[in-house]
């Protein structure tokens, strides 16, 4: 009987980590370049005498690779990535990919996110602009014009599809294998005055809320029940004894 509480308590977890995910993903619908958070889960299965008992694994946390819908807003700093690729910016010491393209110059001319993070190019140096040179214009590859010259290109990286993602910010990774620059731009390139919505989806994120919620109910339920049938038991044993 005890087993089941177990079994109960073990799936109490697994959901409030989905709850997590879902409370993250709806938190973020209009976070730009924002990529959803997932969980996959799995059974352990466990001996208890001749039976085998099914409990669920806490989860496994991945980040979806989705692409969001592409928003246009006119800004000529505004760059939206067009495939698979990833911006990158430099954060705390570190290479951080991103897909939100918002970007701005700073007074000193360093090509900078919204955060005042530097771009990088694809040598993963940061690039410099002429703060009074002028409207820029970025082609499809990333390179950034001033007045008819070439001052910089924006570096696009391709991410391994086996890597583990680790969140950096609110729509930043931090890649366990390092990224690769784009040399080809036929499927992946650079759209200038765009971004890229999150790839959150907020009527099924709200759905998988609902399913998540009246199952932890049914879950309590369960262990309710079995909290009555154990006292039960211990009641009827004690009196027999």
């Amino acid at each position: 009987m005890q087993n089941g509480l177990y079994v109960a308590l073990s799936a109490q977890v697994a959901l409030e980590r989905r709850l997590e995910t879902v409370a993250a993903n709806v938190a973020n619908v209009n976070t730009p370049g924002y990529r959803a958070d997932g969980v996959s889960f799995a059974a352990e299965i466990a001996k208890a005498g001749d039976n085998s008992i099914a409990y669920v694994t806490p989860g496994s946390g991945f980040i979806s690779r989705r692409s969001g819908s592409l928003i246009e807003t006119g800004n000529p700093l505004d760059a939206a990535v067009q495939g698979e690729g990833w911006f990158a910016i430099e954060s705390d010491g570190a290479t951080v990919y991103t897909r939100d393209g918002r970007m701005r110059i700073s007074d000193t001319g360093a090509l900078e996110n919204v955060n005042g993070d530097p771009i990088l190019d694809a040598g993963g140096a940061p690039i410099q602009l002429d703060p009074s040179g002028g409207a820029t214009t970025i082609s499809r590859d990333g390179m950034i014009t001033q007045n008819g010259k070439q001052v910089g290109a924006i570096g696009l990286f391709l991410i391994d599809a086996d890597a583990k993602l680790i969140r950096a910010g609110s729509s930043g990774v931090i890649s366990d294998k390092p990224a690769q620059p784009v040399l080809d731009f036929t499927q992946n390139s650079v759209v200038q005055g765009a971004i890229e919505g999150a790839n959150v989806n907020p009527i099924a994120e709200m759905s998988k809320l609902i399913s998540v919620t009246r199952a932890f109910d049914g879950v309590n339920a369960e262990v309710t029940q079995t909290e009555a049938s154990l006292q039960d038991a211990i009641r009827t044993l004690g009196g027999a004894a």
